[in-house]
């Protein structure tokens, strides 16, 4: 049988549904549940969950008598294996269909299968900018702050706002991630804290990231070996689970319009704001960048976008697990599953999917000293909606709504159930052009730049990352310890009051676009 790979849309589990309503009370009450998290899924694949490991006599007769092809999800890690079983790692596999038309029947036929605990389509995830892309042209010629000498520090308002009129005409002092002040007092980073991003590949020789890259010493580049035997060839710097091999961020693609859908730098961008290197002379800051003396926290690529590929749930799974099993603090997650109807989250955390198994998995690995685990962030999603998108929407997970510099809500942020926490996104239409959009790291190969802006949660979700990064950092530094449910309540309660903002106003206007009604918002951006 031949397996070919495709994309399709479709409306959610209406036709299975149905499907299900024809069988009798009897046989009804052995049917796996089927999860859906998006609109969009891989349409020859789901994925499907034992109810306990299968051996590999199980699996040969099962793939004879459903007529797929079942692979293993998550390789397992040498001394590990005890918290894989606690999660069901061991259980998830993909069950692949050798003609895609027949999913929603081969699905059915799946969730009759006794053996299986959960059918999970494999949803296929987007990013969560709006893919407007300006390159930075020219530089200024000092630091806003003085503290650090990279040039384009002054235009990231998000770091330290000062209320400049050249972010927006109602830019707000304050309305910020207030790093600079950190810097100046506190601390700048720390290279045991390892932050993965999971996205686009991640432009790992870029002038203003390079030094700041995690590197996996136990393997050789170039070599085409397994040297580290992780089950991973050449993943110096991460690994691009879309290709099965090394990081790429110019992976091109038209669509049948001729338009670019190809890379656009969006991993390098968010990798940027998390940690671009500090007081180097070059370009932009990183949250946790360090000082200049090699201090600046560590940026690991997980890629789950490749041109036009990728971002199924496996791919996703496969990079939360791969960051915890590499020594990854924080993952930072720009990307979601775009869904024309809200999940029922308490339906969710009872039955499970594939991805939350992984971020389970994730918190659960202590990757650090200061905490008893690690934590996951994810962006909400930028279509206006009134709850957050998953995985983001996940109910034990950070996730980030974006407001502009005039610290009120952007135009394209979700808000509501699943929100946990705001800041900056970067928006258009505040009459200064991109200036009120976030500046961070690009490849230069895409824009003849190794800068520029982009707005978004995606760009939300990194200024978090950061900022948590940058608190572990100083809390290493003091020799203090938390459980992570504790240092994720201070980063909760670590904020500005966005809800005085919203309040005290009817609306936002814009230039060149229609007023934006602030009710819906009021107490429902996080914290």
């Amino acid at each position: 049988m031949k397996y070919n790979r495709f994309i399709i849309l479709a409306a959610a589990l209406v036709g299975v549904l149905s499907c299900q309503q024809e069988l009798g009370p009897a046989e009804e009450a052995h049917l796996a549940p089927i999860v859906r998290l998006g609109d969009e899924v891989v349409s020859d694949a789901v994925l499907v969950k034992f109810g306990q490991a299968p051996d590999e006599a199980a699996l040969r007769a099962l793939e004879a008598e459903q007529g797929v092809l079942l692979q293993r999800v998550f390789p397992s890690t040498p001394g590990r294996e005890a918290l894989e079983r606690q999660f069901g790692l061991d259980r998830w596999y993909e069950a692949v269909l050798p003609e895609p038309e027949e999913l929603d029947v081969k699905v059915r036929a799946l969730s009759r299968v006794r053996a299986l605990e959960l059918i999970e389509y494999e949803a296929v995830a987007r990013k969560e900018s709006d893919g407007k892309v300006y390159a930075a042209t020219g530089s200024v010629t000092r630091a806003g702050s003085g503290i650090f000498n990279d040039p384009e520090l002054l235009n990231q308002w998000s770091y330290k706002n000062y209320g400049n009129a050249s972010f927006s005409k109602s830019s707000v002092a304050g309305a910020d991630v207030n790093a600079v002040d950190v810097w100046a007092s506190l601390c700048a980073g720390d290279p045991d804290i390892i932050v993965a991003v999971v996205d686009e590949g991640v432009k790992y020789d870029h002038p203003d990231l390079k030094d700041n890259m995690w590197v996996n010493k136990g393997e050789t580049p170039g070599n085409g070996i397994d040297d580290d035997g992780n089950g991973y060839i050449d993943d110096v710097y991460g690994y691009n689970f879309v290709d099965n091999g090394p990081i790429t961020w110019t992976v091109g693609y038209y669509d049948n319009r001729g338009q670019w859908n190809g890379d656009s730098g969006h991993g390098t961008h968010c990798a940027g704001t998390i940690a671009a290197v500090n007081n180097n002379g070059k370009g932009v800051c990183g949250i946790a960048g360090g000082s200049g003396s090699k201090d600046g926290c560590r940026i690991m690529s997980c890629q789950i976008f490749s041109g036009d590929g990728g971002g199924n749930a496996k791919t996703v799974a496969k990079a939360v697990k791969y960051a915890a099993d590499m020594g990854a603090s924080i993952i930072s997650c720009s990307y979601g599953y775009t869904s024309s109807f809200a999940s029922d989250n308490a339906y969710i955390k009872r039955v499970g999917s594939a991805e939350i198994d992984a971020i389970h998995y994730f918190e659960a690995c202590k990757n650090n000293s200061v905490l008893d685990g690690n934590i996951a962030i994810f962006a909400a999603g930028n279509e206006g909606h009134g709850f957050a998108h998953y995985p983001g929407a996940f109910y034990d997970i950070i996730s980030v709504s974006a407001f502009g510099p005039d610290f009120l809500p952007t135009y394209f942020t979700n808000y509501g159930p699943g929100c946990n926490i705001s800041a900056p996104g970067g928006e258009y239409y505040h009459g200064v052009g991109e200036k009120s959009m976030i500046l961070s790291t690009l490849p230069k190969e895409l824009y003849d730049s190794d800068y520029g802006y982009m707005q978004g949660t995606s760009m939300a979700c990194p200024h978090v990352s950061g900022v948590v990064a940058l608190g572990l950092s100083y809390a290493k530094k003091l020799g203090k310890t938390f459980s992570r449910d504790e240092f994720k309540r201070m980063i909760l309660a670590s904020v500005s009051d966005i809800d005085q903002r919203i309040g005290s106003r009817q609306e936002k206007t814009y230039t060149g676009r229609a007023a934006l009604a602030l009710a819906p918002f009021y107490h429902q951006m996080g914290a």
